[in-house]
């Protein structure tokens, strides 16, 4: 007997199982958040490598792309020389391992220029705590002698006595607990050396994906084709190219935008001569990286570093980051990414607190991406059913009308009365706002 696929006895089975699933998939999803979170974490520690070498992939495709169709193939072609398959694999190979090594140079330049800095920074800060508390006790005298305050005998004695018992906290708290802090740099020392092995590992499993990334996409094209009809594959696929294009958009111009405010970061701090000007500007040129909330994230411990050496100093510190962030925010970040998401501040808002509650830091980055290709995706099917049912589809359309014609489905304005009440409101607000 032949198999008939378009057999409706299996049509309905097949619904059926899929009705089922999905059930079981609600159920553990909504009663079982625990342990279906427990698997999705377990999962992601066993396949680690390949998303992190998915990830370096992505992020490195823009540079092998440019180094082979931007540098090497124009070189030659000005030489009169072609290649072939052979050819182009080769110089796809040169690519993707140069590209590689210039991401192992950039992490080794960035931790050697931040770990000495860092280091640096904690020991003068440790060994500058009884001095800053002297300070703070001529400030504190100061402004009581300023204004003429009489000050208690119990209060002179405290404040005479706090640098020694700050310097005995540190001595007999602090340092007797060295060993239970080592105990816990351990098990971080034993977590990095798991994230080594996975990055490492990850970068060779991206070298392959380079190299063989038409490849890849082509079959997943099939699958797709071979799954789907050809009306959803189309529509598939073309949402995974808006999808990257937004993404890659996003993440490349966020990375030169944070680098170019890093550097800006050092070159003013230094020439105002602040302390710590190096372990400042990569706090805030990182921080950066995170949209929205990212440069206030970074100034507040800057400015705190700054407030224990100087304070004076820190207020410029902030005056400066102000600026810097409002040149960022209306300039500098427009040129670069222009209308990358297409996000309202209000939805950058949400996305960056719904990727951050549920994901930590990586999710404050990604949210915002993922939430823009999730708000294009919905529209475009509003306005699909709205082309379909020969409405308006541009928002345009619907600002102040009443409603819309049930047979002609065009705008219908609002009623005399209506709109004489609305002029009234908006000039009532314009002379509030004057005034």
């Amino acid at each position: 007997m032949k198999f008939r696929w378009d057999n409706r006895y299996l049509h309905w089975g097949v619904t059926a199982f899929l009705v089922i699933a999905a059930s079981m998939v609600f159920y553990y999803g909504f009663f079982q958040i625990n342990s279906l979170l427990n698997g999705i974490h377990f999962l992601f520690r066993i396949l680690a490598p390949i998303i992190y070498g998915s990830a370096i992939a992505y992020i490195l495709t823009s540079p092998v792309n440019f180094f082979e169709n931007k540098v090497i193939i124009p070189l030659f072609r000005k030489k009169g020389i072609e290649f072939q398959k052979k050819g182009r694999s080769v110089i796809r190979w040169v690519c993707v391992l140069f590209s590689i090594f210039l991401m192992f140079v950039l992490i080794y330049t960035f931790v050697m220029l931040l770990l000495p800095q860092l280091v640096d920074s904690i020991t003068s800060l440790i060994n500058n705590i009884p001095r800053y508390a002297v300070i703070t006790e001529n400030w504190i005298y100061s402004i009581i002698e300023k204004h003429g305050w009489e000050m208690q005998k119990e209060t002179q004695e405290l404040l005479e006595a706090t640098p020694k018992q700050l310097q005995n906290f540190l001595s007999t708290s602090i340092l007797p607990q060295l060993q239970e802090i080592l105990k816990n740099l351990s098990s971080g020392l034993f977590d990095l050396v798991i994230f080594l092995k996975n990055f490492l590992i990850g970068a060779i499993v991206s070298i392959y994906m380079l190299v063989d990334k038409e490849i890849f996409i082509a079959k997943s094209k099939m699958v797709m084709y071979s799954i789907l009809p050809s009306k959803w594959a189309n529509a598939f696929i073309h949402s995974m190219r808006f999808t990257d294009n937004t993404f890659s958009g996003f993440i490349n111009g966020k990375l030169l935008d944070s680098a170019i405010i890093g550097v800006l970061c050092y070159v003013v701090i230094s020439i105002m001569k602040m302390p710590y000007a190096l372990l400042i500007s990569v706090i805030v040129g990182v921080t950066n990286v995170i949209p929205f909330f990212g440069p206030y994230l970074g100034a507040i411990p800057s400015a705190f570093l700054i407030l224990l050496v100087n304070p004076l100093k820190c207020l410029y510190f902030v005056i400066f980051i102000l600026i810097l962030q409002q040149f960022d925010g209306n300039i500098l970040g427009p040129k670069i990414l222009g209308n990358s998401t297409g996000l309202s501040s209000f939805m950058v808002i949400v996305s960056i607190l719904l990727g951050g509650g549920l994901f930590g830091i990586p999710g404050m980055f990604l949210g915002v991406p993922i939430c823009a290709v999730i708000y294009a995706m919905v529209w475009a099917m509003i306005s699909s059913s709205l082309q379909k049912k020969e409405m308006p589809a541009k928002m345009e359309s619907y600002l102040n009308i009443d409603c819309l014609d049930e047979t002609t489905h065009q705008p219908v304005p609002m009623p005399a009365k209506a709109s004489r009440t609305v002029r009234r409101t908006e000039k009532s607000e314009k002379k509030k706002r004057k005034s």
